[in-house]
């Protein structure tokens, strides 16, 4: 294969993959220049080692493999824990919804920041089976974990969020079925 080829082919998977993939890498890392970075070493990563790339799952699935252990890394590593704590000491500077916003945004807002409270074991499941609409069988192949344990996780996570949001019609939420 030529190299222009290579390059071609690379470019259409980053047009076809690069939102999805940002959006799930912001959703663990909560920062929109981190997100790049994670989805920018990803791709690097994949056209290193694109030969590996066997098949046996779909090239998004896959990207979002590498997505997530990515940002598994970064959350592990210690430039986020010394930011983490480098705001916490200087204060965050939270954005605040306008007066003027309407009360869906503010619901919404609520529940992204409550999100964001829980721990990544359940706020994963959580983002990839509402925000990403992945079933528990997908949720469980993706993080090699039994689908036992996702469910579980999954219930879990409903019923710390739901103690964390206020005024949210949660009740809806809680009764759905896995």
């Amino acid at each position: 294969m030529k190299v222009g080829e290579v390059v071609t082919e690379i470019e259409e998977v980053i047009a076809e993959h690069g939102d999805y993939l940002l959006r799930v890498a912001y959703l663990y890392v909560k920062n929109n220049a981190t997100a790049e970075d994670i989805v920018q070493d990803v791709f690097i990563a994949f056209y290193e080692k694109q030969d590996q790339y066997r098949g046996e799952a779909s090239l998004r699935t896959y990207l979002v493999k590498m997505t997530v252990n990515r940002s598994h890394d970064y959350l592990r590593s210690w430039k986020n824990r010394r930011t983490i704590l480098f705001e916490k000491i200087k204060g965050r500077s939270t954005t605040h919804t306008p007066e003027r916003a309407m009360i869906e945004k503010v619901e919404k807002q609520e529940l992204v920041d409550a999100l964001f409270t829980l721990s990544i074991t359940y706020r994963e499941v959580l983002i990839l089976y509402y925000f990403q609409e992945m079933t528990t069988v997908e949720i469980a192949e993706l993080l090699e974990r039994p689908e036992a344990t996702v469910r579980t996780r999954l219930q879990r996570a409903r019923k710390q969020l739901g103690n964390r949001i206020i005024d949210y019609e949660w009740e809806e939420l809680g009764r759905e079925s896995i």
